[in-house]
């Protein structure tokens, strides 16, 4: 494949900041504990953790949203939080980040919160405080009618960030896709289990080899033609235009309607994946937004998730760092 690198390095520097996009989904915050193991507990077999430092950070669609305010561009985010501490903490970095939260809507249901324990560089343990129920009225109500509202006021496109967790439900992403292909918004998809029916007519989606296998009548291995074969697959089922499958240290693979290109990945050591799907989402919607092809933006992509994954924790990228592996290319 041909890539112009002048091309993307001037976008990168010059063109991002232009672009509106819409993140809508599944909001969480991600806290960590990070500290040294020295011992076992003499009360059940299980490590100490001597903390020595703390981070919260934002989560699932708003780590998209993260990534994609951080790269310069104008950011809004839609989901559901409850009244508690932990929506607090995410309010606070929505403001410090310039991302506009006008369509966080407030629920009965505590703010979706991941808590890991990180000793040395070694995840010991995940706490999860969540409630999965879909998200019902009126709040669903709320939620469509905030996204309807930014539709006319004008966004470049729209990013479903689906984690599961209540807010991606059968009804509002096929209300969220049909209103978007109404006035000519792209839709691109992170998706979730195996329910992709929700997400027909979608212009993007961006799998990883797990959640590709969810969907496939038999699972298949990390090779180009398999993976080529079961986007396909996939585009014909659920009638999804294009496929970008995320493929750890194979890099991505871009199925479009009349061709084909892998992507390899940047080597480099790898130490955490968290969040790498956020940021490979995050700047392919934002290169389709900018006027890049398709292939162009899966590249940029490719390469700021192999900065992502050389970062402990959930980690965004900055444009000064994507130039940077753009120029070492």
């Amino acid at each position: 494949m041909e890539i112009n690198q002048k091309k993307l390095w001037d976008f990168v520097q010059n063109n991002m900041e232009q672009s509106r996009i819409l993140v809508v989904g599944d909001v969480m915050l991600d806290k960590y504990y990070y500290g040294d193991v020295t011992r076992i507990s003499p009360e059940a077999p299980v490590p100490i953790t001597h903390v020595t430092s703390t981070k919260e950070t934002l989560g699932g669609a708003a780590n998209v949203a993260h990534n994609l305010a951080l790269l310069g561009c104008q950011t809004a985010i839609a989901g559901f939080v409850g009244d508690d501490y932990h929506c607090q903490s995410l309010l606070d970095k929505f403001t410090s980040r310039g991302i506009d939260y006008r369509g966080i809507i407030y629920t009965d249901a505590p703010t979706t919160t991941k808590l890991r324990v990180v000793g040395g560089h070694q995840q010991m343990l995940r706490l999860d405080f969540e409630e999965t129920a879909p998200v019902d009225e009126p709040y669903a109500s709320r939620y469509l009618n905030y996204i309807e509202q930014r539709l006319n006021e004008g966004i470049d496109a729209l990013i479903i960030s689906d984690y599961a967790k209540g807010a991606c439900t059968e009804e509002t992403c096929c209300r969220i896709i049909d209103a978007c292909h109404t006035h000519d918004v792209p839709v691109v998809i992170d998706p979730k289990g195996s329910a992709w029916e929700k997400y027909m007519e979608a212009d993007y989606i961006t799998p990883n080899l797990r959640e590709l296998n969810a969907v496939l009548p038999d699972p298949i291995r990390n090779r180009d033609e398999a993976v080529e074969k079961a986007a396909n697959y996939v585009m014909r089922k659920f009638r999804i235009k294009n496929v970008l499958a995320t493929r750890s240290e194979c890099g991505v693979t871009l199925v479009e309607p009349e061709q084909t290109e892998h992507i390899p990945t940047k080597s480099q050591e790898v130490f955490d994946v968290s969040g790498a799907g956020d940021t490979v989402i995050a700047v392919f919607t934002l290169g389709i937004a900018g006027g890049l092809s398709a292939a162009e933006a899966a590249y940029l992509a490719n390469l700021a998730a192999s900065v992502v994954v050389a970062k402990l924790g959930t980690y965004a990228v900055s444009k000064q760092e994507l130039l940077a592996v753009l120029e070492n290319r």
